[in-house]
Order: C-alpha cells, then sequence, then structure tokens
C-alpha cells in the first residue's frame, strides 16, 4: 500500500523543539572553534529580539550560518561531526511528541521516511541515524578534497531549495507525491506542503500561516497541529484571524 510513498520532515521546530544549528554553535563556541564575543555581539541580539517576537528568525539564523561557514573553513569535518554527534547524543530527545508519533505511525505503515532540512549536514545525518529515516537532505557544507571545509554551502532552508529537493526525491524514489505527506513549520516548507497530497503544518509561523490561507487548494488538505506543554490541538485555519 505505502511502498511509493514517504513521508518528509523538516527537523528544527517540527522534530526538535528548537534549532539545532543553535546547539551546534553552542558546542562550537564550547570547543572554542567560535569566540564567545560571536554569540554576545552577533547572534544573541537577533535571538532576543525574535524571541520577544521582536525581530524576525531568519535574521537570527542567517547571522549563526554566516559565522558557522566562516569559522569552519580550514576545518576539518570529521572534526565537526564529532561536535554533531555529541549535540545529538545529548540534545536529540527534545522532540515533540505529535512528530516523533507521526514518524513511528509512518514507519508501521510502511512509508519511507526522508528528513528535509536547513541544519547542517552532518547534524542532520545523526538525527535522521537516530531516528531510523531511510533518507535526508541537509544543507551541504563543502569540503576540498583532502576533507576541510572550504566556505561553500549549499542551503537546504529556503523554499525552493526543498522542492527542489523533493521533486529529486520523488524520481529517485518513484514516489507518487500526491499519497506522500509533508511536515514543517516556516514558510521553508510551504513547498513541500503543496507538493504533497497530505501536508501537516506543526507550530507554524505567521508568514506560513498567510501563505498557507492564500493558496486555495492547500487550504483544502493541510492540518495544522500546535503543540503546547503536554497538549497537542489541531486548528482550523479557515478559522484563523491573523490581523
Amino acid at each position: 500500500m505505502s511502498g511509493n510513498t514517504a513521508a518528509f520532515f523538516d527537523i528544527d521546530g517540527t522534530i526538535y523543539r528548537e534549532g539545532l544549528i543553535t546547539e551546534m554553535f553552542k558546542k562550537m563556541v564550547t570547543h572554542e572553534i567560535i569566540s564567545p564575543s560571536r554569540w554576545t555581539d552577533d547572534v544573541r541580539p537577533a535571538y532576543m529580539a525574535w524571541d520577544r517576537r521582536m525581530g524576525d528568525y531568519d535574521d537570527y539564523l542567517s547571522r549563526m550560518v554566516e559565522i558557522f561557514k566562516e569559522t569552519t573553513v580550514g576545518i576539518s569535518s570529521e572534526h565537526i561531526e564529532l561536535i554533531a554527534d555529541k549535540v545529538i547524543e545529548q540534545k536529540g530527545e527534545r522532540v515533540y511528541l505529535f512528530t516523533r508519533n507521526e514518524i513511528e505511525r509512518h514507519r508501521q505503515e510502511g512509508r519511507r521516511i526522508i528528513a528535509v532540512s536547513g541544519s547542517p549536514d552532518a547534524l542532520v545525518r545523526k538525527m535522521a541515524e537516530k531516528y531510523c529515516f531511510d533518507d535526508w537532505r541537509g544543507t551541504q557544507y563543502c569540503t576540498d578534497e583532502k576533507g576541510y571545509y572550504n566556505g561553500m554551502i549549499i542551503p537546504m532552508w529556503d523554499s525552493a531549495s526543498k522542492k527542489k529537493a523533493i521533486l529529486e526525491l520523488a524520481e529517485q524514489y518513484d514516489l507518487d507525491l500526491n499519497e506522500c505527506w509533508s511536515y514543517g513549520d516556516t514558510n521553508g516548507d510551504l513547498t513541500m506542503f503543496q507538493l504533497t497530497g497530505h501536508p501537516t503544518a506543526i507550530n507554524p509561523t505567521r508568514e506560513l500561516l498567510h501563505n498557507i490561507q492564500a493558496d486555495a487548494e492547500l487550504m483544502k488538505r493541510i492540518r495544522i497541529i500546535v503543540e503546547r506543554k503536554d497538549v497537542i490541538y489541531r486548528i482550523d485555519p479557515a478559522h484563523l484571524d491573523l490581523g
């Protein structure tokens, strides 16, 4: 029944309750790869603005990505993978109950489970291994022929990149996208929702909700889930007043 179908999962804010790249960034400060001043002076102001709902998450993310890219140049990918191992070992259980249950449901029903995440590929790989995913795509931090980071990246956090990834995976596995499922929380996941027959927005951002409401076809099939503390709510998007 489910042999040619899959469930696509974003990770940050969808499976994992926060951002894996934030945990990676903090570990790199601890390991003295990133100076503590880069957090306090460059990243923390953007984080605090976002946390207080006065700033944009993408600004906070872009600052971390730029510093991560800059400071890893010349560092062995093996070193970063060891840090990624530690992040997943210590933080990998901090996931949403709803999403964890959905992963298990799809596994029981025989679907492929695939992560499509904007987090660094080293982190996405480790998280995918932990939860026994069949495949994964993450932001690629490129290395030279000796395995050292060279400062080039191929992003996977934006909607266009995720669309390309989903279409490539559909061709690779001969998937019927109309019978596939997708899970995400930000506007970068919008094309995943539009391409699949069974989309679910989990704790979605205002921007994502606006774009869902603007798409009449998507409104017919989207589920909106909000998980707070130990309660899971299903919300009718037609009755959302975003102001």
